[in-house]
């Protein structure tokens, strides 16, 4: 039997302890700097920068997280209690996968074209639009909600980390800042996940779902609208939404990706140019694929991880400790993240080196918990997964940031994400067991690993080629200075 308890002790005391390492290590380094006379004013000048553009990113940013995470624990819940069989859920949540899928193919080149920060008000009132819909019990129009959300998880997965991206490039920060700042909104989105968590689960306990003029509940109203209960974390989402688009325009600057290739022609011809790029470009095309395979992976995770843990309790009957269990997670992940910025400080490898180790870690995690028939060994796998899930999102966007043209950023990353969302919808429509998942995801992480290999030899080899070169030319020159000395 899994004491849950006593792993999410665990695992705070070891997120507390890397993170205060990361934070000192930090102030080290910052103290260290201030002996070097000539480098520290424009170092100091650099860090003001950064710290301005990433407190506005994450105003805006983090509230797109929290819209997202109020609603996901409560969205199957939702349908089930509106009376649907699962057969119509699983359409539902289909239509959604099939809507990011269709329409993430050419939405990304819009906002490269019209503006990341216009798209980022798109996508809070295209949010709010989907959260309205959870008051209706009718199909269609639930339906129509899941579809207007496979839209939002498109936007949100591109223009967020594009503006980024292009506003690093604007202030001329370099690679270093761009990994601290995917790190930090990482570690924060994952306690940002906890907090929604609670909110949300004490909105949805607080009352109960009822018809909006007799106050009957679901089982005896003959009408379509519903408020209270379990639509309570999506009215919050909408508060969330209503933040994160608001925060954008007054806080955001505007910015584009290549307006000659997106406007001439419209979202078509955009999208042509950011296939035409990722299939000319092998280190582009590496990158789709591995973020494909390993998020790909990590949503099967997400569906899988409940049935998994069921099979394997000796508890039959008993319920399991859901929100324990997404907390330790989370507190996992944050770990991740704090992690990743401690090896990337201290400059002994390269980020692409690093997601090496990250996509073979991850695939071994996966294998332990496909064959194990412990259920403590297998949920303590699925905490080193999310470790390295903590670590691969910002070792992941510093790749795309120096690998992924930014002119194109938004629309390339949606063509990302159209494979991923095909293995999720190959997942839903098949019955595999847990096992049988995990094992192909265990089986595309040691794919994704072979890639980052590949991919890790053409960037860090090229990378340290240059580097001699360059050496190697001073020297020279310095030698020819002495000789005329």
């Amino acid at each position: 039997m899994i004491n849950y308890t006593l792993i999410i002790c665990i695992a705070l005391a070891i997120n507390v302890s890397i993170t205060y390492y990361s934070w000192a290590g930090k102030k080290n380094n910052t103290h260290s700097s201030i002996t070097d006379n000539d480098v520290h004013p424009m170092k100091k000048s650099k860090m003001k920068l950064h710290k301005s553009l990433l407190i506005r990113y994450l105003c805006v940013y983090l509230m797109a997280a929290a819209s997202d995470w109020l609603q996901g624990p409560y969205v199957y819940a939702l349908y089930s209690a509106y009376g649907y069989i699962q057969s119509d859920i699983a359409v539902l949540f289909v239509s959604g996968f099939a809507s990011s899928m269709i329409f993430g193919s050419f939405v990304g080149g819009m906002a490269d074209a019209g503006g990341r920060r216009k798209f980022v008000v798109i996508f809070a009132l295209t949010c709010i639009a989907s959260c309205l819909t959870k008051h209706v019990k009718d199909f269609n129009i639930l339906l129509l909600g899941r579809l207007m959300g496979g839209v939002t998880t498109s936007l949100r997965f591109s223009i967020f980390d594009s503006w980024l991206i292009k506003s690093h490039s604007t202030l001329n920060l370099d690679g270093s800042f761009l990994g601290k700042s995917f790190a930090a909104a990482c570690y924060v989105n994952y306690g940002v996940a906890i907090l929604a968590g609670l909110l949300a689960n004490f909105l949805a306990e607080s009352s109960h779902i009822v018809e909006w003029n007799t106050n009957a509940t679901v089982d005896e109203a003959t009408g379509l609208f519903f408020y209270g209960g379990l639509i309570n974390p999506f009215d919050c989402a909408v508060v969330a939404s209503i933040c994160c688009g608001g925060g954008a325009l007054f806080l955001w600057e505007e910015n584009f990706g290549s307006q000659t290739v997106s406007y001439e022609g419209g979202s078509c011809n955009a999208l042509m140019n950011a296939t035409r790029i990722i299939f000319q470009n092998e280190d582009v095309l590496l990158c789709g694929i591995i973020s494909s395979l390993f998020e790909g992976s990590m949503y099967i995770f997400v569906f899988m991880w409940t049935p998994c843990l069921k099979t394997l309790s000796p508890d039959e009957s008993g319920e399991l400790p859901f929100g324990l269990i997404f907390a330790t997670f989370m507190v996992c992940c944050m770990a991740g993240s704090s992690a990743f910025t401690i090896l990337i400080d201290k400059d002994e490898m390269e980020v692409e080196e690093l997601a090496v180790r990250i996509l073979l870690v991850a695939s071994c995690a996966m294998f332990t918990t496909a064959i194990s028939e412990s259920d403590t060994i297998a949920f303590l796998a699925m905490n080193v997964f999310e470790l390295c899930v903590g670590m691969y999102f910002p070792s992941m966007g510093t790749q795309k940031g120096t690998i992924v043209p930014e002119a194109q950023s938004a629309a390339i990353y949606n063509i990302f994400r159209i494979p991923l969302n095909f293995i999720v919808l190959i997942s839903l429509l098949t019955k595999l067991s847990y096992r049988q998942s995990y094992l192909a995801c265990g089986s595309m992480l040691f794919v994704g690993s072979l890639l980052q290999m590949r991919l890790t030899r053409r960037r860090v080899g090229y990378s340290k080629l240059s580097t001699t070169s360059d050496i190697n030319i001073t020297k020279n020159s310095n030698e020819n200075k002495d000789h005329n000395v």
